[in-house]
């Protein structure tokens, strides 16, 4: 979402999961070299690598570090998608070229990215070595999360960038999908881990991510304890997440720089509850259709069918908005209530950052959500930034918070890994 709001700033299957007899889906790019799993998936636990070669990062000269102070690996790894069923994530690892000098030993950040789009050309691990990626006519997206990496290495800390899942590989990209986030992000630092690097298995982690990758951080806080309760997690940086789909949708409908998540997050429940097929297929009229299909192999892009068609009730055959579809019907209904985070409990301790003006990622539920963790007996740390004004179009609240969030979170992270006891605002959340 970050990118999606932040366009002039920042300058289903391998098949179609509708029939053939629905021409607004075509089927996902397919995935070549690299990026192309092997059929069947080897097996192994998840976290297992499955290949690896060497990513050049942005401007780096071979056996020299370039604007990112780090040498990257590239590697597929073994997940879990959001049926738990075995697939295939890319992700990169990045080595600083900078010792650690902070308490302990050096600590692994599992990073989850922003809103890059749906495209497989808008995986970060294409972006970082090249930063831009800019396809004609109006398909372009610039690799904004190199501020926040830099500032990681620069202090020592390695790093893993999931792709996420479905980025890249023959997959739909399920974007916002609680599980299959948390999964790519907890199962990067898993394969990261049993790289040849100046890390060991029980090297401290900490979760980490702004926007898309906030809900990512947020998931796998959730689901660290009993999906990878071997990581030795110190704590979880959750920032401007998305918390509730159905919400978002609601709360955004007819911003036109937002318009095409709805989109990037039908493409993903289609992809991974086949139930809702049907009736999506049903409720969406032609240009609904039309700006799923167009979206699919998109980044984010400022411009597109669905910035033309901004109310989401122009993309329904019954002209209401998307968020009375999915409340009149059960499966689509239940599907978008499993995308909900806070309804579980962090074993750790948690910060959240969120701006009290966020025109993208909006603070109530996010409160919300720190409320339902400290009311589990979680230690919980919410910054709530009044400082910026409600500002919406291109560039707005949601990017400009980024910046003081990603300073708030240094702090916190150099404090838990020197075992520094959590702070905890739960008993006055703002």
């Amino acid at each position: 979402m970050t990118a999606v709001l932040a366009g002039a700033f920042l300058a289903v299957g391998s098949g179609a999961f509708f029939s053939a007899a629905d021409p607004w889906m075509l089927p996902a790019v397919e995935a070549t070299g690299f990026y192309l799993p092997p059929v069947p998936l080897p097996a192994g636990d998840a976290g297992t690598i499955i290949r690896t070669e060497p990513a050049p990062v942005a401007l780096s000269a071979p056996g020299q570090p370039g604007i990112i102070p780090a040498m990257g690996t590239r590697m597929m790894y073994l997940s879990s998608d959001a049926q738990d069923a075995p697939t295939a994530v890319v992700g990169t690892y990045l080595e600083p070229a900078v010792p650690w000098t902070g308490p302990g030993e050096r600590p692994l950040i599992a990073y989850g990215v922003g809103t890059k789009g749906q495209g497989d050309q808008c995986a970060p691990s294409k972006l970082l070595p090249a930063l831009v990626h800019f396809q004609p006519p109006l398909d372009v997206i610039f690799e904004y999360d190199v501020v926040a990496l830099y500032s990681l290495l620069a202090r020592g800390m390695a790093v893993v960038v999931t792709d996420y899942h479905g980025l890249g590989t023959p997959d739909i990209h399920d974007y916002l999908n609680r599980k299959a986030q948390a999964h790519a992000l907890l199962d990067s630092a898993r394969a990261a881990l049993r790289l040849p690097s100046s890390l060991n298995p029980n090297s401290p982690v900490i979760l980490y991510g702004y926007s898309q990758g906030g809900m990512a951080s947020a998931g796998a806080a959730e689901l660290q304890s009993s999906y990878a309760p071997e990581l030795n997690v110190r704590g979880s940086y959750v920032g401007g997440p998305v918390v509730d789909d159905e919400y978002f949708i609601g709360y955004n409908d007819g911003r036109p720089t937002v318009a095409p998540t709805y989109a990037w997050i039908l493409n993903g429940i289609a992809a991974n509850y086949p139930d809702t097929r049907p009736v999506l297929d049903a409720e969406l009229n032609d240009i609904g259709k039309a700006i799923l299909d167009d979206s699919q192999f998109k980044c984010a892009v400022p411009v597109g069918l669905a910035q033309a068609h901004q109310y989401t009730s122009q993309w329904t055959t019954s002209g209401q908005p998307l968020i009375a579809v999915i409340d009149q019907s059960p499966v689509l209904k239940a599907a978008f209530d499993e995308q909900r985070v806070g309804t579980l409990t962090p074993s750790t301790p948690v910060l959240i950052a969120s701006a009290r003006n966020d025109e993208g990622a909006p603070y109530t539920p996010i409160r919300d959500m720190a409320a339902n963790w400290c009311g589990r007996g979680v230690p919980v740390q919410l910054e709530s930034n009044a400082d910026i004004p409600p500002m919406s179009g291109v560039v707005g609240t949601h990017v400009l918070a980024f910046f003081p969030s990603l300073s708030a979170s240094q702090q916190w992270m150099t404090d838990r890994l020197a075992g520094v006891p959590a702070p905890s605002n739960c008993g006055a959340l703002p």
